[in-house]
């Protein structure tokens, strides 16, 4: 389901930026009323621009509808308060520490008793 709604959404991207690509600004609308041939389009004089916008704001609350329905599957899918650290095995989450070149003298670590701070009696 999740991977239905993500291809719908690309598609829904797709033609909303061609269908805001092919409409007219609003300074066309001036050339238009000197007779620049727009009663000859296709959808008419004044039908482009009516046809065009109510099918942008169509597709718009789809992708807007499609867009929080996938936050919704996001947000269940991982379980609540679920952390990506959580999921990660054991060994991942340590960093091993960088090993000594031959040459270099590795000191011993401390002995336990004398990391500790001795408090006066």
């Amino acid at each position: 389901m999740y991977t239905f709604l993500v291809v719908v959404q690309v598609i829904v991207a797709i033609g909303l930026i061609a269908l805001v690509l092919l409409q007219h600004g609003k300074g066309a609308d001036a050339g238009a009323a000197f007779g620049s041939g727009a009663s000859g389009t296709v959808f008419g004089s004044r039908g482009s621009a009516n046809f065009l916008s109510r099918a942008t704001a169509y597709l718009a609350v789809v992708f807007f509808g499609i867009s929080l329905a996938l936050a919704y599957f996001v947000n269940t899918k991982s379980g609540a308060g679920a952390s990506v650290v959580d999921s990660l095995p054991a060994a991942a989450s340590q960093v091993p520490a960088p090993a000594a070149t031959p040459g270099e003298a590795v000191p011993a670590p401390a002995p336990a008793e004398d990391a500790k701070p001795k408090l006066p009696e």
